[in-house]
């Protein structure tokens, strides 16, 4: 049986994560393939600190080039994260020939273009299936399983931290910053949130989902990304009043000359299968033109599932280099010309919360306002108030993003409105 050599750049968390499953089910992995992934050495800045695992620390260097450049060295997994070090040490596996297996969404987000024409220019591979959904299968999906089918849309819960929240607020009734402390005292969100609430690691993820199915990157700047700070829990009330939940979005979609990409809170009918999704854990719905929608339901992060998809690409890898088969998969799906659909032209129905003045007329104003920006009305949901403002919930029928945003911008400047507007888009 032959072997095959690993290293691996990066023994944090899913790291670890790996080795101890190297070490676990290595003979299985063996019986399944007829190859053997053998650990040669592990890169860490921290040689020293307990992973609880254990590993002989002649395998340990703080070296990542070395680890790289080692003949006995058959694949690079890169664990590391950002951009920095791991851009840097991913040029050098691939210009060296190697295949790299990386879990690092915001490395191909932001430099996919170049990483991939680089493992073409030298002949290898670059093996992301962790980079989106952690232990959920979707790049192996969308690469293989729906390699038939036209991606009509793509709609995932694709943060668990920001799942989390969203639900603790729903079954619990708390503020934002209340659940987001609870959520960093259980591990579920880091000191520095932003990444996770502000909607950037979903977008990250959403750019790879949009290449995969329509074969251009876009750049993040130019995706429309809104977190979930803003949200009050209020407004989770009012939406299942209304028979929705509220989940921050990714929403990827084919028209017919553009591609559609963007992440924000949107209510979801509580009907819909995405809006079963609670806690931690992720979805996608893939809706393929010849399969219909198809369901993806797991843990999209942690130790364990992460781990399990890296050596699950490991294995793929390790088949290649065994049979001379690199380059398995084109690197995009064969549209680089693919148009980003301006943030104005997206079409969705939203829910607004308006505080407004209690008297005759005020109402009327906002429809007037409405109705001047091409927006109609589905239903108003009006709460008794004590003060002299009022909660108006209004929920419209489809309109484009610049009409909705125009409005809003003329509404919050009226002598009736007291606060800033608060927008909630709806997918259904």
């Amino acid at each position: 049986m032959k072997d095959f050599g690993i290293g691996l750049l990066g023994f944090g968390t899913v790291g670890a994560g790996v080795v101890e499953g190297l070490k676990r089910n290595g003979d299985l992995i063996a019986s399944r393939l007829g190859v053997r992934p053998v650990l040669r050495w592990i890169a860490d800045l921290d040689t020293t600190r307990d992973r609880g695992v254990e590993i002989a620390p002649a395998r340990l260097t703080s070296n990542a080039e070395a680890v790289i450049d080692d003949p006995a060295v058959d694949i690079v997994i890169e664990l590391i994260g950002g951009k920095g070090a791991a851009l840097a040490l991913t040029r050098r596996a691939l210009q060296k020939g190697k295949p790299v297996v990386t879990a690092n969404k915001a490395l191909l987000a932001e430099h996919g273009a170049e990483l991939f024409g680089l493992a073409a220019k030298h002949n290898t591979d670059i093996y992301f299936g962790a980079s989106v959904g952690g232990g959920i299968p979707i790049i192996r999906v969308l690469r293989e399983g729906l390699v038939a089918n036209q991606i009509v849309s793509i709609h995932g819960i694709l943060n668990g931290t920001c799942n989390y929240i969203l639900t603790r607020m729903e079954q619990e009734g708390l503020a934002f910053d209340d659940v987001l402390k609870e959520a960093q005292d259980k591990g579920y969100a880091e000191a520095n949130p932003a990444l996770d609430v502000d909607g950037f690691d979903t977008a990250h993820k959403a750019v790879i989902l949009a290449w995969l199915a329509y074969g251009a990157f876009i750049p993040t700047s130019q995706v429309l990304i809104e977190g979930i700070r803003h949200l009050a829990a209020a407004d989770i009330r009012y939406a299942a009043d209304l028979g929705y939940r509220v989940k921050l979005l990714a929403v990827v979609k084919r028209h017919a000359d553009a591609v559609e990409v963007r992440v924000h809170p949107a209510l979801v009918p509580r009907t819909h299968m995405l809006a079963s999704v609670h806690g931690v854990f992720n979805a996608m719905m893939v809706h393929g033109d010849m399969t219909g929608p198809t369901l993806l339901y797991g843990r999209g992060a942690g130790r364990e599932p992460t781990a399990s998809t890296v050596i699950g690409d490991v294995g793929d890898l390790m088949k290649n280099l065994l049979t001379g088969s690199a380059r398995r998969f084109q690197s995009t799906g064969g549209e680089a010309s693919v148009r980003l659909l301006d943030r104005g032209e997206a079409r969705t129905r939203h829910y607004l919360r308006l505080s407004l003045r209690d008297r005759p007329g005020t109402l009327a104003r906002i429809t007037a306002v409405l109705g001047e920006h091409g927006m109609s009305i589905a239903s108003v949901l009006q709460q008794e108030g004590a003060g002299e403002y009022v909660p108006v919930v209004i929920v419209t029928h489809h309109c484009l993003e610049r009409e909705c945003q125009a409005a809003l911008q003329e509404i919050a400047g009226l002598d009736v409105v007291g606060g800033e507007p608060v927008r909630i888009r709806i997918e259904e």
